[in-house]
Parts: C-alpha cells; sequence; structure tokens
C-alpha cells in the first residue's frame, strides 16, 4: 500500500530525508519513531502529498503523487501538527466541509457518530477556535476518519492529550486497525509501539536506520537506536 524508494529531501544545504526506503503491506500497522529533527514529519508530508522529495519515488495505494495525487487524497487520512482545521467553523461544519469535499453519502450519519466517538458531541456548534489543543487533535482525527480512508498517516496523534482523551484515540485506532487499515503511526511511547504495532521504523537524521517486526527487537535496541 505504500512504498517507498530512496527518498531525499533537501531543504537548502540540509538533508532532512537521506535515502529511505521501506515497504509498507496492507493492513499492515508500522511505528515510526525517531528523536525531534529526524525526518518524520518530513517523512509524512511526502507520502500525504504535501510536499514533494527531491530525489525518489514512492506509490500509495498504486498511485503516483505526480500523476494521481487527488486520486492517494482519498485513499489516506492525515493527522499531523496541522489540523486542517477552520477557526470559524464549528466542529460540525468543519465536519461537513469536508465530507462534501469528498462527495460522501450519508455524510450527517458519519459526523454525528465520529463527534460522539471522539467526545465532541456537546460542543459540536462551537467554533474550533474556542477549543483547546487536546479537542482539536480529536476533531482533526474526526477529519481523518470521515471518508473513511484505507490508509492512515498519524503524526503524533497523542500530543496535547489527556489521559482519558488518549484512551479515546487509542479506541479508534483500535476499531480500525479491526477493519484492516493500514496505518503509519509517528509516535514517541516506545511501549505502545511495542505492544500495539507490527513492526517499528526509526529515523536517524534522515536515515533509516532500523526497520524491523516487533517481534525481532527489544525495547534496549530501540532506545540505543533513538540514542544513537
Amino acid at each position: 500500500m505504500i512504498k517507498v524508494d530512496n527518498i531525499v529531501k533537501s531543504f537548502g544545504g540540509k538533508t532532512a530525508l537521506d535515502r529511505v526506503s521501506f515497504h509498507i503491506q496492507r493492513g499492515e500497522y508500522v511505528a515510526l519513531l525517531g528523536a525531534n529533527g529526524a525526518g518524520k514529519t518530513t517523512l509524512t508530508r511526502i507520502l500525504a502529498t504535501l510536499a514533494r522529495p527531491t530525489l525518489g519515488q514512492i506509490s500509495i495505494a498504486g498511485c503516483s503523487p505526480k500523476n494521481d495525487a487527488q486520486t492517494i487524497r482519498r485513499q489516506i487520512g492525515v493527522m499531523s501538527h496541522h489540523s486542517f482545521l477552520y477557526d470559524d467553523l464549528t466542529a460540525e461544519e468543519n465536519l461537513r466541509f469536508y465530507g462534501r469535499m469528498y462527495g460522501l453519502s450519508g455524510l450527517e450519519g458519519r459526523i454525528n457518530r465520529l463527534l460522539t466517538q471522539v467526545g465532541l458531541a456537546k460542543r459540536r456548534h462551537d467554533r474550533t477556535s474556542t477549543f483547546s489543543r487536546g479537542m482539536q487533535q480529536r476533531l482533526s482525527l474526526a477529519r481523518a476518519l470521515l471518508h473513511e480512508p484505507p490508509i492512515l498517516l498519524l503524526d503524533e496523534p497523542f500530543a496535547g492529550l489527556d489521559v482519558n482523551a488518549t484512551e479515546m484515540v487509542k479506541e479508534l485506532l483500535d476499531e480500525s486497525i479491526a477493519h484492516d487499515n493500514t496505518v503509519l503511526l509517528t509516535v514517541h511511547d516506545i511501549d505502545y509501539a511495542l505492544e500495539k504495532t507490527q513492526r517499528v521504523l526509526i529515523l536517524n537524521e534522515g536515515r533509516l536506520i532500523l526497520d524491523q517486526a516487533v517481534q525481532s527487537v527489544s525495547r534496549q535496541q530501540i532506545r540505543e537506536a533513538l540514542a544513537a
């Protein structure tokens, strides 16, 4: 579902990604770890067609971003440091806007279900500008799930969430995995990665230094790779 072959991304004289390659199969749940500045967000943005690589090729669900960016965007749900929410719209209006953009049927039912699942049903008529960071994160996840995409690209979805909200998001992820979604999750929580995901990727200064199934890697190995 996701193919990354020798991706390079340079900004001026700095190389953010240095010949990164990996493939993710349909239904695979993969954790992406790395220190701040390792290139995780840059990689996620490229996979989400929000940025282009300097060199190399990617393929999402068999499509190339060069020719089929719009098709890819219908196949992916993206949650990143940028919420992609409109502050002057309510929670409900934000989801309705994206639902209409995707041409979804049964939109109102989807909106009601997702707002309930992320614990925002009572705030549905409030503008997003009044939401806390954690509430915006939850609404951003609802936006990412709205069109039921087969691929999820989630960049630190637990950031800014309290304990209850974190558990709520984890339950939604469990449901997505149960429906055979392909998930690439950027996360700092090693324990969660080892418990929930099937495979761990680690970036260090733009290079992919570890790519292993969770059964064959230890917590200590991950910590050492992150500290390298």
